[in-house]
């Protein structure tokens, strides 16, 4: 039997990703409270404010300048995934849909022939600290797929499957199922054009919390495809007897039946796997493709055509202090949650 733990790597940032995952990064940022503006009540000088990734005081602006966030810019060619845990994201896109979701939502694009969109994180809470946790996600399209209509799907924290398990010793381990499924539990449908969409592709998104000193099997695919395990948070685990020290990526043998041992504390894991595309990966910015040429076709149509232009009245849209969680698509429909 073969080495079922493939590579180790520190973790940086972004997380190395495997086909058919493209990019994968972890924020985390302990903002303070919120001013009237739903940006930080604190000072924002010394920040290299529009591109501000240092972590200062235990957080960052990025592209914002007033609200934290990403404010509008374009994509052709893959799929974000957007899992918020803590705080709220506010959406705007080209094609006239938005939202504000977080509190375990998952927001689904298929950014296909070209969409520009926003992405920013509102700090809604004026009396007390504002912690703001996602995971973005970018999932390759295949190159039959890249010229899709662009689409968005919410999947509600609600709707999406947290399955416990519990070992020998009483203690437990939890799944967020964002895509795939486990033992017949199956995530929300993803949207149509997805790599994800056929269950052939074995695609799994899942966050896995283990309490201290669990275990837990990860269950094992019938086919060998890419599987990626991030530890991110948390002191050690074992596995096969070979200790690993958190804030590590381990590419695993997914045929192979592998159980993870928590260490003394909490642990908190990201696996992404999946059948990989196997096709060429071009990539510069925003756009991924397929070939250099297509490539500069996607810079030329978005010259010409902005990809819809932008709809909105600000390039970093937020939406109000009052409004909860809600999505409002391209037909007009609105879905309000809270």
């Amino acid at each position: 039997m073969t080495e079922p733990i493939l590579r180790i790597q520190k973790l940086g940032f972004p997380w190395v990703t495997q086909d058919p995952f493209l990019f994968c990064v972890h924020h985390l940022d302990y903002y303070p409270k919120g001013n009237d503006k739903l940006g930080p009540d604190a000072s924002l000088q010394r920040r290299n404010l529009g591109n501000d990734f240092v972590v200062k005081d235990g957080w960052r602006m990025y592209h914002g300048t007033e609200v934290p966030g990403f404010p509008v810019h374009p994509h052709r060619g893959f799929e974000t995934i957007t899992f918020v845990f803590k705080g709220m994201v506010d959406h705007s896109d080209s094609n006239g849909a938005a939202g504000r979701y977080g509190e375990r939502d998952v927001q689904w694009m298929t950014a296909g022939s070209g969409l520009q969109h926003s992405e920013m994180f509102p700090l809604l809470k004026k009396n007390e600290t504002n912690t703001l946790e996602l995971f973005q996600i970018w999932l390759n399209l295949p190159g039959e797929k890249k010229f899709v209509k662009p689409a968005y799907k919410m999947l509600w924290g609600e709707e999406i499957p947290l399955i416990e398990f519990t070992d020998d010793k009483h203690k437990k381990t939890s799944v967020d199922v964002i895509a795939g499924k486990i033992e017949n539990i199956s995530a929300p449908e993803p949207t149509p054009d997805s790599w994800a969409f056929n269950e052939e592709n074995n695609i799994a998104i899942w966050q896995i919390t283990m309490d201290e000193d669990a275990s837990w099997k990860i269950p094992v695919s019938k086919e060998k495809i890419n599987r990626s395990l991030y530890f991110f948070e948390g002191n050690s685990i074992q596995i096969n007897h070979k200790k690993i020290e958190s804030n590590h990526l381990l590419e695993l043998d997914s045929t192979q039946e592998i159980t993870i041992h928590n260490g003394n504390t909490s642990g908190r894991f990201l696996l992404l796997q999946g059948k990989p595309i196997n096709e060429p990966v071009v990539q510069y910015g925003p756009f991924v493709m397929n070939s250099e040429l297509e490539i500069k076709q996607a810079f030329s149509d978005y010259k010409k055509t902005q990809f819809g232009g932008w709809p909105w009245p600000e390039t970093g849209m937020v939406h109000g202090k009052e409004r909860g969680r809600f999505a409002k698509m391209e037909n007009g429909e609105e879905i309000l949650k809270d």
